[in-house]
């Protein structure tokens, strides 16, 4: 199974053009984009996207999504 990625908003739109231009191959999304969940979704509504989707979320939310995963 292939990994799948969506970064969250937090982070730069840069670090998606980085890393496919690393490797192209590589299945990532960021919030905001077509078939993504839009700017400031809610982060339980990230973390069901996430486990409809079936990616991994790379964020440096440190302040709510930590507590939102625990919940969740």
């Amino acid at each position: 199974m292939k990994v799948r990625f969506l970064l969250d908003e937090n982070l730069s739109p840069r670090l998606k053009i980085a890393i496919l231009r690393l490797n192209p191959a590589i299945d990532i999304l960021r919030l905001g984009e077509s078939n993504a969940p839009t700017l400031r979704t809610l982060d339980p509504d990230v973390l069901v996207y996430l486990q409809l989707s079936q990616r991994l979320l790379v964020t440096d939310n440190r302040a709510s999504m930590p507590a939102n995963l625990e919940a969740h």
